[in-house]
């Protein structure tokens, strides 16, 4: 349990204000990007699977949003749920737990819990992006499970 330390990077995670309220999400940022002044914004998003950085270039702050959506997507429907105008979000990741034809090509399903997500990257004004060598990023350790594609970047 816990977080990796390493010296050349810095890690990024809420403190809990209670003994259920661990994150279960972290950002890393490497020590040569110190010039950008990098801080977590607890006071945009307060949630435990929600992280948000930002950092100032040429004068603007612009922000990094790395979630996870636990099986319940209790962080997706936080932001669907949370009106917060937020300019200049560049990447917003995570792994989302969801399965879906859209991103996954061995997969024939489309769930309605993707139309939330592709709702809240639009919001954002924010656009799915596709590897270049596309692939599982989820490899199942149970015999006869498939793998799966639910770890994503929107730009």
């Amino acid at each position: 349990m816990g977080t990796s330390h390493h010296p050349n990077w810095i890690a990024f995670a809420r403190h809990p204000s209670n003994n259920s309220d661990f994150p279960r999400v972290v950002s890393y940022v490497n020590i040569c990007l110190n010039s950008f002044r990098f801080l977590l914004c607890r006071d945009l998003f307060d949630h435990r699977d929600i992280n948000i950085i930002s950092f100032t270039n040429n004068d603007i702050c612009h922000y990094i949003l790395n979630i996870y959506s636990n099986s319940s997507h209790s962080a997706l429907k936080y932001l669907k749920d949370t009106e917060v105008n937020i300019n200049h979000i560049l990447l917003m990741t995570g792994d989302f737990n969801i399965r879906d034809s859209l991103w996954d090509l061995s997969f024939l399903f489309h769930s309605s819990i993707s139309d939330d997500l592709i709702m809240i990257a639009d919001s954002f004004d924010l656009t799915l992006s596709f590897p270049t060598n596309p692939g599982p990023t989820r490899f199942s350790d149970i015999a006869g499970e498939s793998n799966s594609v639910i770890d994503l970047m929107f730009l």
